[in-house]
């Protein structure tokens, strides 16, 4: 399949849910070694009694760039590569919400659905995604993402 009748068959998808992913949980100890890794060890993360007295949360939450960073583990679940697609790349949002708090013990995943693809260059589609990553159980998400990913083709020269 080209390039081109890659775009026109995703271009068929805009505005269509493109993918739910695998549910995964969210524990103290994963919410302590992403304080770790990044260095951000504030208390209403990593401190279960304090923050069970002191936040109206009734104790530690995820940090919300922990939430987000599972959104590239739920793209995986979702977006297998396309037929000539060498890479993907995360190109960035232009919009980004956390909207509920995830506790440990939550479980998450992501919801996708495209809203537009765009030819850049004659290897590479753009395509942005609403992503909602849901905490299960809850009406509410823990975030709503509009998310641009890149994937580049092999050059048909």
């Amino acid at each position: 399949m080209s390039i081109a009748e890659t775009h026109a068959a995703l271009s068929a998808q805009i505005g269509q849910e493109v993918g739910v992913s695998n549910w995964i949980a969210v524990d103290q100890k994963m919410i302590d070694q992403f304080a770790e890794t990044t260095r951000d060890d504030q208390w209403i993360h990593i401190d279960p009694d304090r923050a069970a007295h002191e936040t109206p949360f009734g104790g530690t939450i995820a940090h919300g760039f922990l939430t987000l960073s599972l959104a590239s583990r739920f793209a995986y679940d979702c977006f297998p590569m396309l037929p000539g697609q060498v890479m993907g790349i995360n190109y960035g949002f232009d919009r980004l919400r956390f909207l509920s708090p995830v506790r440990p013990g939550n479980r998450l995943r992501g919801r996708f659905t495209l809203s537009d693809v765009t030819m850049r260059k004659p290897t590479e589609l753009m395509r942005r995604t609403e992503l909602t990553i849901e905490i299960d159980g809850q009406d509410t998400p823990a975030l709503v993402a509009d998310w641009l990913g890149l994937a580049v083709f092999d050059d048909p020269k």
